[in-house]
């Protein structure tokens, strides 16, 4: 029978893994302020300029949040800030085109720093609420990656989402495919935004596949904080 004192500092340990200010729980912050903003910061040039100065932070802050070597560092910090000067360049010059190049790098910037996050919680050592907080920033940004996929899909052949056909310059668009990103990959599916050609529902497998594996990494990762009650 498990002792009571036991029981306590375990609930304990959990309280404490779910409370943390480290740079990963800015950057869930952030993350989570920026869905619940979007929104309301996509008409007019003043909200979409807050728009892109939250999106600006949030991408400096993932590439700061789980540096490990000079390399990966620099190199997250590279993309995030060719990300931010092309959105800057595309939102004052409202050019559709240098938009898609800064999809390209947002995505780039994203993919680098879900693999810095990958290696931050796997990494050997005690789960701290630092990296429980970045192991779900992680999978809000694996969602943001495939919502610049799927917006780089139907730019290069449009109608490949619907039913209604998505236009890149009326506000809420892109809030849509972000909404039909998390949908897939937590595997909800409500049918509102539907894939309708074979190149898109082949990607929409891949995000399928991709959560349920980052999920299963994570739970994996979580079952050893605790000990087996038959190796004390």
């Amino acid at each position: 029978m498990k002792n009571p004192q036991d029981r306590a500092e375990s609930d304990e340990d959990l309280a404490q893994m779910m409370i943390g200010q480290g740079p990963c729980t800015y950057l869930l912050l952030l993350l989570l302020g920026l869905i619940l903003l979007f929104p309301y910061l996509e008409e007019g040039i003043f909200a979409r300029t807050l728009l892109g100065v939250l999106f600006s932070i949030v991408l400096l802050v993932g590439a700061f949040a789980t540096r490990q070597t000079r390399r990966g560092f620099i190199l997250k910090l590279g993309l995030a800030l060719l990300g931010v000067g092309l959105q800057w360049t595309a939102l004052w010059t409202e050019s559709i085109a240098i938009l898609g190049l800064a999809g390209i790098s947002y995505a780039a910037s994203l993919a680098v720093a879900i693999g810095g996050v990958l290696r931050y919680i796997l990494k050997r050592g005690p789960i701290t609420a630092d990296k429980l907080h970045g192991a779900l920033a992680g999978y809000i940004m694996l969602a943001f990656l495939w919502a610049f996929i799927y917006a780089l899909i139907e730019r290069s052949t449009a109608g490949s989402f619907g039913p209604d056909r998505l236009d890149f310059t009326h506000a809420g668009t892109f809030f849509r495919l972000i909404y039909f990103s998390l949908t897939t990959l937590t595997t909800t599916g409500y049918g509102d935004v539907i894939p309708l050609t074979n190149q898109a529902r082949s990607f929409v497998m891949i995000e399928e596949f991709a959560g349920v594996f980052y999920v299963g990494v994570l739970i994996a990762r979580l079952a050893g904080l605790y000990p087996s009650p038959l190796t004390k």
